[in-house]
């Protein structure tokens, strides 16, 4: 089995007896999923549905433990607090604490938790392990699978949760209550409004900067995300994903396609 430390997300406590409503009006999955033994995938969106943070939740020891992307842990924090109003709750970060990924054959530590958003991801864990690889690594495992990371694929008040996977990856509740952000979200899926995707591309040629521009031919149908030794995302309209046709990057061709979990 492999173990990589994501040093690029960090982890968020939150305790009190107001907990779970305090963060079930807010985000998009349902907060009663969440056990000791099961964690979920959610995200904070903005009033007009767009996103703003994406994290994973585990209950442990009657605290909730978030494992969020540590550049914008502070943020999350301070977004989090404004909200926070008369609620029974306490939010700190728990910089003590590490997040890994783990994934490949073999039994899993028993403190880790399997990855809610596709079973082949493997497995996270929050506390202290032993890595043996690194985080580049688990990274070309997850772009090869087609499954973005916030921050970098998911860009902060940008990015729709539709258009980037996250139905099909268990981010989103549709039948809990109303949350921010919740409106537009189900319009845009039963109004069939999603007219461009995250898709994995392989790669030939220089690995582009994530924000530039994908052409078919001389018409342009979208913008790179983030990529990894040959394999990267990129947001593209879905007629052009779906053209069979190698898309250009500057002087990189790519070659988008559907993994199994999507459905387009």
């Amino acid at each position: 089995m492999f173990i990589a430390e994501l040093s690029y997300r960090g982890v968020i406590e939150i305790e009190g007896e107001d907990k779970a409503t305090f963060l079930q009006g807010l985000i998009s999955n349902d907060i009663n999923l969440v056990t000791p033994k099961q964690a979920i995938y959610a995200t904070l969106l903005t009033p007009q549905g767009r996103f703003l943070f994406d994290f994973f939740i585990i209950e442990k020891e009657g605290k909730y433990l978030l494992d969020v992307e540590s550049a914008r842990l502070e943020a999350f924090l301070k977004k989090l607090s404004l909200f926070k109003l008369r609620s029974k709750v306490t939010l700190k970060a728990r910089s003590d604490l590490k997040v890994y990924a783990l994934w490949g054959e073999g039994n899993l530590p028993r403190e880790a938790y399997p990855d809610p958003r596709l079973k082949i991801l493997g497995a996270r864990l929050i506390g202290q392990a032993d890595p043996n690889t690194l985080a580049e690594e688990y990274d070309l495992h997850r772009l090869k699978l087609g499954v973005p990371e916030g921050g970098i694929d998911l860009l902060p008040e940008k990015a729709i949760l539709l258009e980037c996977g996250l139905d099909e990856l268990n981010a989103i509740s549709w039948i809990k209550g109303c949350y921010m952000g919740q409106e537009l979200t189900a319009r845009t899926k039963y109004r069939g409004l999603v007219r461009k995707r995250l898709f994995p591309v392989e790669i030939e040629g220089p690995a582009p900067e994530n924000g530039a521009e994908v052409f078919l031919g001389n018409t342009p149908v979208g913008e790179m995300r983030s990529s990894h030794n040959g394999y990267g995302l990129a947001l593209l309209r879905i007629e052009a994903a779906k053209s069979g046709e190698v898309l250009q990057c500057g002087k990189t061709s790519l070659t988008p396609y559907i993994p199994d979990w999507m459905i387009i």
